[in-house]
This record gives structure tokens, C-alpha cells and sequence, in this order.
């Protein structure tokens, strides 16, 4: 029996010779196409921090690692968060949509069945975490804790019935052995560590702290760290830093194309091999023209 992708390839092949590939354009380039944009890492880690202009990031004296990642990474010059205030974006950015959330108050648990990057990775049997600091206990669904600086706020994944409490990790729980992480996980940082109430030199420090071990790992495991902010200060059109760093990436490379959370959400389900996209990723196009 002839392969399914052998017997592409011969046709193809016969098409080009006849001249009539172009009748084949649209059956041969869609398959190929989709699938030939992306990398398809082992694992990727995406950081949020917050409420900061692309410009107040990037060029910083005060962040000399996120700028270490963004020269031997990517740095994509034009991203945009989708509206204010943070919470609405967190949404956004984890299912393609702000599921009705127009402010920072905690949510009921639970609340949407929408499809999401949880759920969607879940359904399709690949992994998936999410690890949050201050987040008293694995699971926990607790508003807010003021001694470890935690906001539910900043932790969407609580809002879907269709994403286990369970998968929500302390920031301790984060592995070690990085071979051990999830598929596509988030990392939280606190409302300090975040830069929502401390200074960007503090955030930036705490990405390299946390972060930095995995971050040069994954430069030569393939794997990805992006680092991304929900919103900017209100004073740039929401314009924000958004780095992607590790072995997939062309060192150094930028990016001008527009893209928003829902376009890394989109990279991500395609990254992940996955045949749905939540929400607005469905017509979002991927983050393109920086891997290697």
C-alpha cells in the first residue's frame, strides 16, 4: 500500500509536471502550511508581569535580563495587550476571549465552560500546569493572600469548570528536572515579583532568579521561555514587552507584525499540535518569521 504522504508527493509531483500544480495550490499548501509555521517545542513556559509600556521594558537599564533574553531571543516590537484592566487580558490571553470580564474582582470558581488552552491541551492528552506564587496550596481557590502577595486576578484558569483546580501549582512546586514540566505551562510571579507593585528592576530580577536556569535549558532541549505582560501603564496604546527565548528561536531576531495575546495563544495551540482553537485564536495567525 502506497503512504498517504507518498502518494501526495506523487501527485504533486505529476501536477507540476502537467502545469496545473497551481489547481493543487490550495490542497497541497494547507496541509503543509499550517503545520510548517511553528516549532513544535517539547516544552514551553510563558511568565506574565504587568502593567508596563513596551518602552519602559525594553532598552531599560532597569531590566538587563529580559533584554539579555530578548538579544539572544526574539523581541517582538509591536504586541498588544487588548484592553484594561489586567484581569480581562489574563482571560484573553488563556481563552481567546475576556469571557464578560470587564474588572480586577475575583471570580466565581468555575464560571465558564469556554474552551481554553487548559482544556483544549487536556482533551487532546497533552500536559498542562500553571504555577503560582503565593498561591497558598495546590488547588487552592482563595480570593487573595496577602503574605504571599497572591490575586486570584491574575490566574484565569480558575474561571473554567473544564481545567482541574489540581493543575494550578504552587510557585514551589515549580520542577527542577525541566523533562518533568507540562506541555505549555504559566508562571505567575506575585503581585511584587510582577512589577504590579514593585519596580521593574525587581521583576527583572526575579525572571533571571527563577526563570534563568530554565531559560538556558531550554536553549538546548527545545524548548521555549516567553515572557509577556497583560496590559501596559495606560500611557502607550497597550503596547508591551513580549520576549520568546530558546532553541527553536533565531537568536537576535525581531519581529514588526502586530500581534496580541491572541496570536500567542494561537501559537501556542499550534505549537502543541492541537485541532481546536479557543475564541478569537481561531482567526488570529500565528507569531511567524522568528524561528530558527
Amino acid at each position: 500500500m502506497v503512504s498517504p504522504g507518498k502518494s501526495r508527493r506523487t501527485l504533486i509531483s505529476i501536477a507540476s509536471a502537467l502545469g496545473v500544480t497551481a489547481a493543487l495550490g490550495l490542497w497541497a499548501g494547507t496541509e503543509a502550511g499550517s503545520a510548517a509555521s511553528v516549532p513544535s517545542p517539547s516544552h514551553v513556559v510563558v511568565v506574565v508581569l504587568e502593567n508596563h509600556a513596551y518602552t519602559q521594558v525594553i532598552g531599560s537599564s532597569s531590566a538587563p535580563y529580559i533584554n539579555s533574553l530578548a538579544a539572544g531571543g526574539a523581541n517582538l516590537t509591536q504586541f498588544f495587550g487588548e484592553t484594561h484592566p489586567s484581569q480581562p487580558n489574563y482571560y484573553a490571553m488563556f481563552s481567546g476571549g475576556t469571557q464578560g470580564i470587564t474588572g480586577d474582582a475575583c471570580v466565581t470558581i468555575g464560571f465558564s465552560s469556554a474552551a481554553n488552552l487548559g482544556s483544549e491541551l487536556i482533551a487532546a492528552g497533552k500536559t498542562w500546569g500553571s504555577y503560582n506564587e503565593g498561591l497558598p496550596s495546590q488547588g487552592s481557590t482563595t480570593c487573595s493572600n496577602s503574605a504571599g502577595k497572591y490575586a486570584q486576578k491574575h490566574n484565569p484558569w480558575f474561571g473554567f469548570r473544564n481545567v482541574p483546580t489540581s493543575t494550578a501549582y504552587t510557585l514551589t512546586q515549580f520542577p527542577t528536572d525541566y523533562t518533568k514540566l507540562p506541555k505549555i505551562s504559566y508562571v505567575i510571579p506575585n503581585l511584587c515579583n510582577d512589577m504590579h507593585d514593585c519596580s521593574v528592576s525587581t521583576g527583572d530580577t526575579w525572571v533571571k532568579n527563577k526563570l534563568g536556569a530554565y531559560a538556558t535549558w531550554a536553549k538546548s532541549n527545545n524548548s521555549l521561555l516567553v515572557v509577556t505582560f497583560d496590559e501596559d501603564n495606560r500611557l502607550s496604546g497597550n503596547r508591551v514587552a513580549t520576549v520568546i527565548y530558546g532553541q527553536p528561536v533565531t537568536p537576535g531576531s525581531t519581529s514588526a507584525t502586530s500581534y496580541n495575546h491572541y496570536n500567542l495563544l494561537r501559537t501556542l495551540e499550534d505549537m502543541a499540535g492541537l485541532s481546536t482553537h479557543a475564541g478569537n485564536a481561531a482567526s488570529a495567525s500565528d507569531i511567524t518569521g522568528i524561528w530558527s
